[in-house]
């Protein structure tokens, strides 16, 4: 069963007692702990539901193309977002780890906040329906949201158009190193315009390190 502090900061987050214990304990409970049931089910769904909701409140706030709402909703549900919501929510101490996982720093691990953050969005969706999903989504996000983040133009897009517009050739990503278990992963990767010269950029996955990669190769190319 849940932990006495786990289950009021459940209820605060979500908005109501946590109903099904469980289910919210599933939510909670990384891969490394050796339990029968952990979060990986609960997150693929509540991804699916965070993105709903999130597109859904971008189409009715009616700002910008279909390109613009793109750009924004991929921004708002990315893996850095949804782990810096889950860091200043104090998360991390509520996840339940292995010995290993946790000496590793799968506790401040962007992956694994990310993850959980969204396993408890599905395990909401799960208990109580789509409603309070959406409302608890717009709850944690409204920050994000109403401040605008995802508006600026993606690193990659920019530096793919920058070089179209320049008569470059497509910017090339290739992965240099790839470091750390699965859950506190480091990724390197490079990004070239052939005649211009290259970049490096780090992240928690592949993705964010090519983001990061283009964002330095703007600053120091363009």
């Amino acid at each position: 069963m849940l932990e006495a502090d786990s289950r009021t900061y459940l209820a605060d987050l979500v908005g109501s007692a946590p109903e099904d214990e469980a289910l919210w304990l599933e939510a909670l409970t990384h891969g490394s702990t050796g339990a029968a049931r952990n979060y990986e089910r609960l997150e693929f769904l509540g991804d699916r539901v965070l993105g709903l909701a999130i597109a859904e409140w971008l189409h009715q706030l009616g700002t910008g193309d279909e390109g613009k709402l793109s750009q924004r909703l991929n921004a708002l549900v990315s893996r850095t977002m949804c782990a810096g919501i889950a860091r200043k929510l104090g998360l991390g101490v509520h996840i339940r780890l292995g010995k290993q996982a946790s000496d590793d720093g799968a506790r401040d691990s962007d992956n694994v906040l990310g993850d959980v953050i969204e396993s408890l969005i599905g395990a909401c969706f799960v208990t109580q329906g789509y409603d309070p999903a959406r409302a608890m989504v717009r709850r944690l996000w409204a920050e994000a949201v109403t401040g605008h983040a995802g508006s600026a133009k993606h690193p990659k897009s920019e530096l793919q158009e920058w070089a179209a517009t320049n008569k470059r050739k497509v910017p090339q990503y290739r992965l240099l190193d790839r470091s750390g278990p699965d859950h506190a992963a480091r990724f390197t990767v490079e990004v070239s315009v052939p005649g211009l010269g290259e970049a490096q950029g780090h992240g928690s996955s592949k993705q964010d390190a090519e983001t990061a990669a283009a964002a330095a190769f703007i600053e120091t190319h363009t």
